[in-house]
């Protein structure tokens, strides 16, 4: 598969940085979502929500890059939490137990919400 298989869009509302997943995360493709996570951790945005509603297909290498930085945005006092994740998606979140260590959330707002409950 080619490379625009996956992309991201992000937007910055109220500190909170919501990024758009759309196609499929796997072994290719994770360094793009490596590269959206560097830059948020170089302009310290530390709240991130990323949205799922688009993103196809996830892969163990792409959950592997929420793994590598989740613990530096934590650090920071900020935090990666998921959204909209289709039911195919969210069953590998739980088949590997990353729901347990992420919060997945049905929606944007009840994300962007925790967020400004733990500011």
């Amino acid at each position: 598969m080619a490379m625009d298989s996956f992309q991201t869009t992000s937007h910055t509302h109220d500190g909170v940085t919501t990024v758009k997943l759309q196609g499929e995360l796997d072994a290719q493709t994770a360094v793009v979502l490596e590269e959206e996570f560097e830059k948020l951790l170089e302009k310290k945005k530390y709240k991130v929500i990323t949205n799922g509603q688009a993103l196809q297909y996830i892969a163990s290498a792409g959950l592997g890059v929420y793994m590598a930085y989740i613990e530096r945005f934590r650090e920071e006092g900020g935090d990666i939490k998921v959204t909209h994740l289709s039911e195919r998606v969210q069953h590998v979140f739980d088949l590997l137990g990353f729901s347990k260590i992420i919060d997945v959330l049905e929606s944007d707002e009840e994300a962007y919400q925790r967020f400004q409950s733990t500011s």
